[in-house]
């Protein structure tokens, strides 16, 4: 049987080896944006390894973490897309990976003319432990016998809650390339709990990984380098996805998947992958008369709530909803219809959102709305409708 230990030290001492000898087996071939390589020392770019570019869907002023982080490339990248209004936060828990990143840090700084980028000591599928604080700690009260360790782990979660490696609803974005594939399969629900729970209201990940076309069987599994070669770590393509809805994202979308497998192994086909998933959908629902149209293509959709949405029928959604469907994947695929006479949140009551209706356009417009008037301009900027 495979343990988190095991699993974690193969990961560690091969991506360890990969800091200080480049490792073409390690990555897929990704085509970066020119423009931010060249100011990235080529240390940097030739031992950081990755399946995907997250960075191309970032914009300026934000705050960016990156799981798994490495020798920083896709950090500083992230550094140059954001700005110098935005913050970048690179976790990673490989000492010699850590060394290279931080080394070049105030190099890119000086290059872009801008110092917004940070690396920090972590394990992804628990952001809030902050290794280096706990190394310290442990220096000062080493480990000596049963006592100790059992100090060592309630010390462990006293640092969890009072200085988080990665502080609750503080992040804007949260990006991966290649390393959610590496994480112990215990541990993956945690680990994907985990990015809900850093990200703000409204934030996002955007992840790029190893995904396989079929279940891994165990033999493959146990294989410590397939493992760390982000092979028999990786997540079935649907579970892939599956995983980002149980957390809690909405809105999950798949961005990128690569026609071509990057590696065939007996059989079993496995491919780069790039996820988007936004954090937001919790919270309670009122009625403030708003309506929804879904335009098409499809006849039917289903959405992460279980609202069945038919093309052009008028459906009632509560406000949350609404909300939702006027940001980023949704808005461009429906109409808003506002209530004539606006209802103020304070006022408004309980919706059920456990049920899909129609609602009557009198709902919209008022039940004594009775109005007429003459023809106006057609939504095309033409003087008339033909």
């Amino acid at each position: 049987m495979k343990t988190i230990f095991s699993t974690e030290r193969a990961v560690k001492e091969r991506y360890a080896g990969a800091a200080n000898a480049a490792e073409a087996q390690l990555c897929c071939p990704v085509n970066y944006d020119p423009k931010y390589l060249k100011i990235i020392p080529e240390e940097v770019v030739a031992k950081d390894y990755g399946c995907g570019d997250p960075s191309r869907y970032l914009r300026p002023g934000e705050t960016v973490l990156d799981l798994g982080s490495g020798t920083g490339k896709i950090c500083f990248i992230a550094s140059q897309v954001v700005g110098p209004q935005g913050r970048v936060i690179g976790i990673d828990m490989t000492d010699s990976m850590l060394e290279v990143a931080r080394r070049n840090a105030p190099l890119v700084a000086e290059r872009i003319g801008h110092s917004n980028v940070e690396f920090r000591k972590g394990r992804i599928q628990d952001l809030a432990l902050d290794l280096e604080r706990l190394d310290r700690e442990l220096k000062e009260n080493p480990i000596r016998d049963a006592a100790s360790f059992l100090s060592a782990e309630e010390l462990a979660d006293d640092l969890r809650v009072k200085h988080p490696l990665v502080a609750n609803d503080s992040m804007d974005v949260v990006v991966s390339n290649c390393v959610l594939n590496l994480v112990e399969s215990a541990a993956k629900k945690k680990l994907f709990s985990e990015i809900h729970r850093v990200l703000k209201r409204g934030g996002r990940a955007v992840i790029s990984d190893i995904v396989s076309d079929e279940d891994v069987p165990e033999e493959l599994q146990n294989d410590p380098e397939l493992w760390s070669g982000c092979i028999s770590g990786a997540l079935r393509e649907d579970l892939f996805l599956k995983a980002f809805e149980e957390a809690g994202f909405y809105g999950i979308t798949l961005l990128k998947h690569d026609a071509q497998p990057w590696r065939v192994v007996q059989g079993i086909e496995f491919r780069s992958v790039t996820i988007e998933a936004f954090k937001g959908k919790q919270g309670p629902c009122f009625e403030r008369n708003q309506t929804v149209i879904y335009k098409g293509p499809f006849k039917e959709v289903l959405d992460d709530d279980q609202h069945r949405l038919r093309r052009g029928d008028r459906v009632a959604v509560c406000d949350k909803t609404y909300q939702l469907y006027k940001k980023p994947p949704y808005r461009e695929f429906f109409e808003f219809v506002d209530p004539v006479q606006a209802v103020a949140l304070e006022h408004a009551k309980p919706f059920d959102c456990a049920r899909t209706a129609l609602r009557h356009p009198k709902e919209t417009k008022g039940q004594d709305y009775n109005l007429t008037t003459p023809p106006g301009k057609c939504c095309d900027g033409g003087n008339g409708c033909s």
